[in-house]
């Protein structure tokens, strides 16, 4: 998960989106990561997969509503409804450990606020 999380923090700090191509295969890298892992993921990677298809649903949700070729907002709102199912699996299993909506909005800030720049270093 380190390695997606790094990605997403990367790209959440660009200037411009990443194209279409580009977002869709990180998609599909994450995707079949947690097709393969997402059931057994332990707590710390159980933060970063969140921050990762939370981001990756929010990205999706929003370039539905900009896109202007109806095949690519099809795919879009499939890559949407997919994150947001497992976002929704992973804030049960936070849920179900101990977090509240409150501790688990306070470490999506922190992650948020994360330079991506100094973890490389």
């Amino acid at each position: 998960m380190e390695e997606f999380y790094q990605r997403v923090q990367v790209y959440l700090n660009m200037e411009e989106e990443i194209d279409f191509d580009e977002f869709e295969a990180f998609y599909k890298e994450v995707m079949k990561e947690l097709d393969a892992n997402g059931l057994e993921l332990e707590e710390e990677d159980l933060w970063k997969a969140l921050f990762i298809v939370e981001s990756l649903t929010s990205n999706a949700k929003s370039r539905i509503k900009e896109d202007k070729k109806k095949q690519k907002r099809k795919k879009y709102k499939k890559m949407h409804e997919r994150t947001k199912v497992w976002a929704q699996n992973f804030t049960l299993r936070l849920h179900r450990a101990g977090y509240n909506e409150d501790q688990i909005n306070q470490r999506f800030e922190a992650m948020l606020a994360e330079d991506p720049t100094k973890e490389q270093a």
